[in-house]
């Protein structure tokens, strides 16, 4: 974690802190002194206390109960002349740490299967607990691809779930530092990816990526994406960062795990003439991370890749 993360997330625990405190101190006191009608009723600085212990608590129950089941399917045209006649759809998932229980599983094989992409890709971290293998593999069996789907490991799979066969049977095609030639009607495109535990392998599986073909980049991790000067990645595709998980409103994320902070931590970025994007996951961290999310709703993202000059498509 990064000097300014820890200091954000430090800012903002202090200041939740001395809200509920004051907030608690100051019921008791009330009570105490059986004046509990006058709770809401004295200082003005009191009051704002009162209104921001319920606004936290408000945001609290939305980011437990509501924000983790609302998937967001966005949308991204990129406009290419390395295809001619031909668009792509791919639909890119990630970080599903599937847990005991269910949650947007089901919602994610029915909204895929209606966008009906070429690819589907998944950028790493399936599991949160053993348990929930069974869960995420059906879930993958039931994605629907016209081309083909693939996947890479993330730190979550590469950690503790090394030994785990995550994607047999699943249909998805495992790249641990591979590139695939890919056609659709008669042109060709490569996708390529890495696991992280690869990281120094990048420029070998691509150098060999001819340069007027389309080439997509797996890897869980956004932190390569200025690494690549001099090779063939048209569209970069990484998860992880979960968009923070937990945003704040004109700020973002207050931690993202990531070698360059905030400057990549979710959506589109152009970065010389590559395309990167960071998906901001699906699922919520493992282990005793809070089950919540605020201001960083769950996503599938939908990437139509459009030879240049043709039109938009009106929808996915």
């Amino acid at each position: 974690m990064q000097k300014f993360e820890l200091l954000s997330l430090l800012v903002f625990l202090i200041i939740v802190f001395l809200v509920y405190n004051l907030e608690i101190k100051f019921i008791i006191s009330r009570i105490r002194h059986r004046d509990v009608k006058s709770v809401l009723l004295k200082k003005p600085i009191i009051i704002i206390i009162h209104f921001l212990a319920v606004i936290g608590m408000l945001c609290f129950l939305y980011g437990y109960f509501i924000e983790p089941y609302w998937i967001q399917v966005n949308t991204v045209n990129i406009f290419t002349k390395k295809l001619k006649n031909t668009p792509l759809k791919i639909v890119q998932i990630s970080d599903l740490h599937c847990d005991r229980k269910i949650r947007n599983e089901n919602k994610l094989v029915d909204i895929i299967g209606y966008i009906n992409p070429d690819i589907v890709v998944f950028t790493g971290d399936a599991l949160n607990t053993i348990e929930a293998l069974p869960t995420f593999k059906e879930t993958m069996k039931k994605l629907k691809a016209k081309i083909g789907k693939f996947a890479v490991r993330g730190n979550f799979d590469v950690w503790y779930w090394h030994d785990i066969d995550l994607f047999n049977d699943t249909g998805f095609k495992l790249l641990d530092a591979d590139s695939i030639r890919l056609e659709k009607e008669g042109e060709v495109f490569y996708i390529s990816g890495l696991s992280t535990q690869f990281s120094e392998k990048c420029r070998k599986i691509l150098k060999d990526i001819p340069n007027d073909s389309y080439s997509i980049f797996l890897y869980h991790y956004s932190d390569l994406i200025e690494d690549l000067k001099n090779i063939n990645v048209d569209l970069y595709l990484a998860g992880h960062v979960h968009g923070g998980q937990v945003a704040l409103p004109f700020y973002g994320a207050l931690i993202t795990l990531s070698r360059y902070g905030k400057k990549y931590e979710r959506g589109r970025h152009i970065v010389g003439n590559k395309v990167l994007y960071v998906n901001r996951g699906i699922g919520m961290e493992g282990g005793i991370a809070p089950k919540v999310r605020f201001w960083s709703r769950p996503e599938i993202t939908v990437f139509n890749i459009i030879p240049e000059g043709a039109k938009s498509p009106d929808c996915f």
